[in-house]
């Protein structure tokens, strides 16, 4: 479990700048998820059903001013996999 805090600007302007705290990538990855997901619902309001696959998430998040994870990687042993588009780990 590495603590992760999501930090998302979804326009230009900086007063839509959020975060949000998990225990883990998976958990925030998961966040990200249902972050779409919400905004499907929201464009989509009438729909009882909204599918998508891992390119609509792709170009969700490329569409974002700014997505970043923050990652304590002090607890990490061995490899430590990141998913998305890039990832820096400070020691």
């Amino acid at each position: 479990m590495s603590h992760t805090i999501l930090l998302v600007q979804p326009t230009k302007r900086s007063e839509g700048r959020t975060y949000a705290d998990y225990e883990s990538v998976n958990e925030c990855m998961e966040g990200v998820c249902k972050m779409y997901e919400e905004h499907l619902k929201r464009m989509n309001p009438n729909s009882p059903s909204i599918t998508y696959d891992i390119s609509q998430l792709f170009d969700f998040i490329d569409d974002l001013a700014d997505l970043s994870c923050l990652v304590d990687c002090t607890k990490a042993s061995g490899n430590v996999v990141h998913w998305g588009q890039g990832a820096i780990c400070l020691d």
